[in-house]
């Protein structure tokens, strides 16, 4: 990928909605076949729906991309943020955008297949990011094992497309909230505020 191509992905308009980074312009991939962002429209739906929740917390940003959900909570005072990609490509844009914004020494970028870190994966994020590309089934493959990562009281905001039916609970987090947004719907998950111990 050449410089070129992350010029043309600004054209999308990705910006950062608040904090630290706010109105910075993020770059994504040319097209859609790699990679598939969140507007800008959900993503500031996204972050209403938990924007007094976010501070201090812990996030994971699986299937990241270009990173934009994870810096925009990095940007609104998340401690830290692990971004989990596979494609190389897509994670030379993640570490742009993290540098552009300056928020690189909070956020640690790993490639791998998701699904595989998630199996073993400690339990002390606060807040995960979960949208996968669409049509493979990936997020009901990770949205239980998401659930295994959280703190006590932790959250997950999964991107579905609207038709999509999803599940009430997800191990101990249950669904606490839907929103639709024409063709998309958000969910928000919430783990119990204490994990059960195994008897």
């Amino acid at each position: 990928m050449t410089k070129r191509d992350i010029i043309k992905g600004l054209s999308n308009n990705m910006r950062v909605i608040t904090g630290t980074a706010r109105g910075t312009a993020l770059a994504t991939l040319p097209g859609k076949d790699l990679i598939r962002p969140t507007s800008q429209r959900v993503k500031e739906a996204m972050f209403s729906a938990i924007q007094f929740e976010i501070a201090g917390r812990r996030a994971l940003d699986i299937f990241a991309g270009s990173g934009q959900l994870g810096i925009e909570a990095l940007s609104r005072g998340a401690i830290s943020c692990l971004f989990l990609e596979k494609e190389a490509a897509a994670l030379r844009v993640l570490k742009q955008n993290l540098a552009k914004t300056r928020l690189e020494e909070r956020g640690v970028l790993r490639q791998c297949e998701a699904l595989q870190y998630l199996r073993r994966a400690p339990g002390c994020f606060g807040l995960i990011f979960l949208d996968p590309p669409y049509g493979q089934q990936l997020l009901q493959a990770a949205l239980p094992l998401a659930a295994d990562c959280l703190e006590p009281g932790g959250l997950i905001l999964c991107e579905a497309p609207a038709w999509e039916a999803m599940p009430g609970q997800a191990g101990a987090a249950a669904l606490e909230k839907t929103y639709r947004h024409g063709k998309t719907q958000v969910l928000l998950y919430r783990s119990a505020a204490q994990k059960q111990e195994s008897l």
